[in-house]
């Protein structure tokens, strides 16, 4: 719930006229919010993203030492919260999470689609679900997790979820040098 609120918060675009009113972002593609929850919960695949930007040029070299202290420091130990890789994409059911942002109006999914088959999931944070991030943010030892969506939005840029899922299965540039966490 906490990583949805983040999530949305940093990564999320501007609502449009159209939608629910008491809302101010939305990230509208599950896919894409499957792939930015996976780089929040994996730091070292996110070191990986970025170090993959620099050697591309795409990110100044400064961003190097932010690799370095993603795979060096204890707070990836600490606050390392897996989410597995599956065949097609990383993925964990969210609507229970997203059920109780509801009920709090911190947050609200929006399906497009027939009754049978969803083509598409929106998910809006209100007003109350972006205080509420911020109010996370000034937590000392919650404040780790803000940082990272910071991380995830430079790595994620503004592409859709398709594009980001198939970034995240081709190896990264140190594939040897990850840690077996499992």
């Amino acid at each position: 719930m906490q990583h949805a609120i983040r999530l949305l918060s940093q990564c999320g675009e501007p609502v449009r006229m159209e939608d629910p009113e008491e809302c101010v972002v939305v990230i509208r593609a599950e896919l894409r919010l499957q792939a930015l929850d996976f780089w929040l919960r994996n730091p070292d695949y996110l070191a990986g993203e970025l170090l993959t930007k620099v050697e591309g040029g795409d990110l100044p070299k400064h961003y190097l030492r932010v690799v370095e202290h993603l795979l060096d420091s204890p707070e990836p130990d600490l606050h390392w919260y897996p989410m597995p890789r599956w065949h097609h994409g990383a993925y964990e059911a969210i609507d229970d999470a997203f059920s109780v942002l509801s009920a709090y109006e911190l947050a609200l999914v929006r399906r497009l689609g027939g009754l049978r088959k969803t083509a598409r999931s929106q998910f809006f944070l209100t007003e109350a679900g972006r205080a509420a991030a911020a109010e996370l943010a000034s937590e000392p030892v919650l404040s780790w997790y803000t940082e990272q969506v910071k991380l995830v939005a430079v790595v994620a840029g503004d592409d859709n979820g398709s594009k980001l899922k198939k970034r995240q299965y081709q190896p990264p540039l140190f594939r040897g040098e990850l840690v077996d966490r499992g």
